[in-house]
């Protein structure tokens, strides 16, 4: 099994006499797998739904005529989170640095994004690159930072891995077409077919208790995205940020965002395989 960062294993420990509780009856013994995976899940997520709170709060609380800008605000808060997430051994330094990597990836794509009107930053700031605000970039490093924890916090091991060469190559066409398709075909759909080809024969294995248990590679990442989506509704919601259409008022982010959603995470999962090179599970 994968060695849990200490604060995880104080947390495991606190678990454990309802565990034994839950041991009683197979009821209890499936309800408390599922409470685990839940907080497994929320425990990953920890960056994000940090950030999330943060976008939501602020848009609900913060003064109209305060002396530091929402989006600078922002920018502070998200360095402090990462900066407690190492100090309290949440993350490890490889796998921080593997999020700024996303994290730069995320940002040259919002300068270029913007510059061509995909969405905008309506709120004033200094901390900005351009027409980005620096905070934005900790969005995607919220997704990278997912990804990392969810591998250790579970102990995935997988089945069918593809080559990492093949990967390296897809997620550097997902990059690239996400610039080109605004002067060149978009090659999405053929995108999604070799993520399928490649991924398609994969499973991943994954402990949320005790009980090891699998899913096939493409519905969780499937799954992984329409959370994502979820979570750029909210952040759209709070006005963080404001694609066409949406400058009179609020409407849901289409799901043809999923898809994007989708690529990027793909990407997002080969940075992260730099650190967690993917395990074979023992048959």
């Amino acid at each position: 099994m994968t060695q849990r960062l200490p604060l995880e294993a104080w947390g495991r420990d606190l678990l454990a006499r309802l565990q034994a509780w839950s041991d009683r009856a197979a009821w209890s013994r499936y309800g408390f797998e599922f409470l685990m995976f839940g907080l497994k899940q929320g425990w990953a997520c920890l960056f994000g739904g940090l950030m999330l709170v943060l976008l939501m709060g602020t848009h609900l609380l913060w003064p109209d005529k305060a002396p530091v800008a929402r989006y600078d605000f922002l920018v502070v808060a998200a360095l402090a989170i990462q900066a407690a997430m190492l100090l309290l051994k949440l993350e490890s330094w490889e796998e921080a640095r593997v999020i700024f990597v996303f994290h730069v990836v995320g940002t040259v794509m919002e300068l270029f994004k913007t510059a061509h009107g995909s969405w905008i930053y309506p709120e004033p700031s200094l901390l900005r690159i351009g027409d980005v605000p620096l905070f934005s970039g900790f969005m995607y490093a919220a997704v990278g930072s997912y990804i990392a924890r969810i591998q250790r916090i579970f102990d995935i091991r997988f089945r069918h891995y593809p080559p990492l060469w093949t990967t390296w190559l897809l997620a550097a066409a997902i990059y690239v077409n996400f610039f080109s398709h605004h002067w060149l075909p978009d090659v999405r759909l053929a995108l999604f077919v070799a993520t399928a080809v490649l991924f398609g024969r994969g499973w991943f294995y994954f402990t949320p208790d005790r009980t090891r248990r699998s899913m096939p590679f493409l519905l969780g990442f499937l799954l992984v995205a329409v959370f994502i989506w979820f979570a750029e509704n909210l952040g759209t919601l709070a006005r963080a940020w404001v694609y066409p259409g949406q400058e009179d008022g609020w409407h849901p982010v289409g799901l043809a965002k999923l898809g994007s959603w989708f690529l990027l995470m793909m990407i997002s999962v080969v940075l992260v395989s730099l650190v967690h090179r993917p395990q074979e599970e023992a048959r």
